[in-house]
C-alpha cells in the first residue's frame, strides 16, 4: 500500500481496496469470519447458518435513471445477502443527512425505500439518523445492515470454484455504472442508459431450491465483471476463462464506453449475479434465471480451468487471449 492517504482509488472495488484491506484491516482485525472477505459473513447459530453483511451508501446522484439511494441501498444489501445463498430477512437503515437535504428528496427516498423492501421480500427493523453541518457531506448518505439464513448444505463462497465450472449471467454488464456516469455528468449521447438496480434474491432461492449444489454465487458491483472474476480466480485458486463472443452488453452501453473510452467488464452492476454451476447443471441454471425478470437475457460467459491458478483470461472475438487483470485505478468514484 505506496499511498499516505485515503485516495478515491481506495473505494473502487479494486487494486487498491484490496491493498487496504490486506494490509492494514486483516491485520488489526483478522478472524476466520472476516478472513473468508465474500460480500456476507456467515456465522453460525444453533445448528444454523446466518449471513451478516453491511454497506453503505454515498452514490452521486441520489435519483438516476433506474433507481434512486433509497432503492440502492436495499437491494444491495438483499443482494449481498444472497450471494451467501442466504434468504435475506431483516434491514437497518442508518441515514447521515446534510443540513439543507429538502424533505420532500428525504420523503421520496424513504418511499423508494419501502417499495424496494416490500418487493425484496425484506423488513427494515432498526436504524439511526444523524445530521451534519452544509457542507460536510452531499445531501445523503445511507448505511445498511442485514441479516437473513442460509440453508443447509449451501455452500456458494468465492473460494469454491472448481476446474471445469461453467460461468452463467443474468444479463447484460455495465449498465448501472454508465446510467450513473451519463445522468452525474449530463451526457446527452442519445442512448437509452438505465440501472439494472434490482434484487436478485428471489431469482437466487430459485436457483437453489433446484441446484443446491452450485459451486459459487457472486455479484459483480464495484470493479465490474473482470474484478469480480479475478477475486474468486484468486480465492478458488484457479483459472477463469471469459469469452468475449458471449459476453452479454447493451448496445447503448457498448457505444458509450467506446465513446469514452471505458471497458464494460470494469463498470459496475447492481443487478447481476454470477453463478459458478458444474457443466451437467449450467443450462439448467440458464433456464431457471429467465424465469424471471432480472434473468431473461441469462447465458454462459465463461469456464472454469486448472491452468493460470489466480488469473482471469478473456478469448477475444479475433481469437486472441488477454489477461483480464484486476480494475487499477477509479474509473468511476461514488456510483454505489
Amino acid at each position: 500500500m505506496k499511498s499516505k492517504a485515503i485516495t478515491l482509488d481506495h473505494g473502487s472495488g479494486g487494486l487498491a481496496s484490496h491493498a487496504l484491506i490486506e494490509e492494514l484491516f486483516l491485520p488489526l482485525l483478522a478472524n476466520p469470519f472476516l478472513e473468508r472477505l465474500d460480500d456476507s459473513a456467515v456465522l453460525p447459530l444453533k445448528g444454523h447458518s446466518l449471513a451478516f453483511t453491511t454497506d453503505s451508501y454515498v452514490v452521486d446522484p441520489i435519483f438516476f435513471p433506474g433507481g434512486d439511494i433509497g432503492s440502492l441501498s436495499v437491494f444491495g444489501t438483499v443482494n449481498d445477502l444472497a450471494m451467501q445463498g442466504a434468504s435475506p430477512r431483516y434491514l437497518t437503515l442508518a441515514l447521515v443527512m446534510e443540513e439543507g437535504l429538502s424533505l420532500e428528496e428525504l420523503e421520496k427516498i424513504i418511499a423508494s425505500i419501502a417499495r424496494a423492501a416490500e418487493r425484496a421480500g425484506v423488513a427494515v427493523v432498526s436504524g439511526d439518523t444523524k445530521v451534519v453541518p452544509k457542507g460536510k457531506a452531499d445531501k445523503i448518505f445511507i448505511n445498511t445492515s442485514g441479516i437473513g439464513l442460509i440453508a443447509e448444505g449451501i455452500e456458494v463462497g468465492s473460494h469454491n470454484a472448481r476446474p471445469g465450472d461453467i460461468v452463467v449471467i443474468n444479463g447484460p454488464v455495465g449498465d448501472h455504472g454508465m446510467a450513473i456516469l451519463a445522468q452525474r455528468e449530463g451526457l446527452n449521447l442519445s442512448l437509452s442508459l438505465e440501472s439494472d438496480c434490482a434484487p436478485l434474491n428471489h431469482m437466487v432461492a430459485a436457483i437453489l431450491e433446484r441446484y443446491p449444489s452450485i459451486h459459487v454465487l457472486r455479484d459483480p458491483t464495484r470493479g465490474g465483471v473482470a474484478t469480480a472474476l479475478n477475486e474468486i480466480a484468486s480465492a478458488s485458486n484457479v483459472g477463469i476463462v471469459l469469452e468475449e463472443e458471449g459476453l452479454p452488453i447493451n448496445s447503448s452501453v457498448k457505444w458509450a464506453s467506446e465513446i469514452l473510452g471505458l471497458d464494460p467488464l470494469y463498470i459496475a452492476n447492481e443487478g447481476k449475479c454470477l453463478v459458478f454451476a458444474p457443466p451437467e447443471l449450467a443450462q439448467g441454471v440458464v433456464e431457471v434465471m429467465k424465469q424471471f425478470p432480472e434473468g431473461k437475457q441469462a447465458r454462459p460467459i465463461g469456464y472454469v480451468t486448472r491452468e493460470n491458478p489466480g488469473r482471469t483470461l478473456l478469448k477475444t472475438l479475433v481469437g486472441g487471449t488477454r489477461i483480464l487483470s484486476m480494475l487499477t485505478g477509479e474509473q468511476l468514484p461514488r456510483i454505489c
